[in-house]
């Protein structure tokens, strides 16, 4: 596939998801917003409420996960990684890169590669109301030692190809 047509389908993924993450968060579709700005937008639309709810709705983490691996820009993917991290655990996130990692596309893979860096961000009690009153969270949805083995296991065994 050339690269330009590469480009446009990663575009096309990405504004799909960030419009599935939209949605259910019920911000509409900003059909106002020029195409190729669209996936952006809706990302930028998303990013405070998403961190605003103590809870997210499960049907939520597929399609963040998505949205963060799809996201072409690195700087950008942790909006919809950092809410996932509070919400379902690091852990939980952690796992779902690495299944990415091991059986997505090349696109994929590139794309878990980037938002692995995000899913370690600090958590802080005071930017999430996620944490219970006084300030602390079950311990086991952040627990990752063994995903973060397995994930350099996996990106070792990839390079020996």
């Amino acid at each position: 596939m050339a690269d330009a047509e590469h480009d446009e389908a990663g575009a096309r993924s990405f504004l799909s998801c960030t419009i599935k993450v939209a949605r259910l968060m019920d911000l509409g579709n900003a059909a106002y917003v020029p195409e190729v700005r669209r996936a952006r937008h809706l990302a930028d639309a998303v990013r405070k409420p998403l961190l605003e709810p103590a809870h997210l709705p499960e049907e939520l983490f597929a399609p963040l996960m998505a949205a963060a691996v799809y996201d072409p820009d690195p700087s950008f993917c942790l909006w919809f990684v950092e809410p996932a991290v509070y919400a379902f655990g690091r852990r939980r996130v952690m796992t779902a890169l690495l299944d990415y990692l091991r059986t997505g596309t090349d696109a994929e893979k590139a794309g878990a590669e980037r938002a692995w860096y995000c899913a370690h961000v600090p958590l802080r009690a005071d930017r999430s109301p996620a944490y219970a009153p006084d300030g602390s969270r079950d311990p086991s949805m952040d627990d990752s030692h063994d995903v973060k083995e397995a994930w350099r296991e996996t990106l070792s065994r990839s390079a020996r190809r």
